[in-house]
């Protein structure tokens, strides 16, 4: 099982941009397609954007269609998540995790990261 280590998060303006990156601790991402999820406070985790293992398929929830980016670096078992026009809304912890290849968007594992802290101030 994978073991991913997220970064990047913090404290942001509305309109502006982080870059978040999720790193394979221990085994490496290889052959995984690794999505993005994240949790506000009082809701569900929910899906933001999923990448499938050679990079060029993507899939985005609609309220970040536009202005999240995902990739990735096989090569340094990363994935991205850039983040732009940032919105209120968009505050919440964000995970990755390898996500099923058939549909790009469920989760594949049942143990997540600490995940990295994104607020978004109006």
């Amino acid at each position: 099982q994978v073991q991913p280590v997220e970064s990047g998060g913090g404290l942001v303006q509305a309109g502006g941009s982080l870059r978040l990156s999720c790193a394979a601790s221990g085994r490496t991402f290889s052959g995984y397609a690794m999505g993005w999820f994240r949790q506000a406070p009082g809701k569900e985790r929910e899906f933001v954007a999923a990448i499938n293992w050679s990079g060029p398929s993507t899939r985005y929830a609609d309220s970040v269609k536009g202005r999240f980016i995902i990739s990735r670096d096989n090569a340094k078992s990363t994935v991205y998540l850039q983040m732009n026009s940032l919105k209120p809304e968009d505050t919440a912890v964000y995970y990755c995790n390898a996500v099923n290849p058939i549909g790009l968007r469920d989760p594949r594992f049942a143990s997540w990261g600490q995940g990295t802290q994104v607020t978004v101030s109006s």
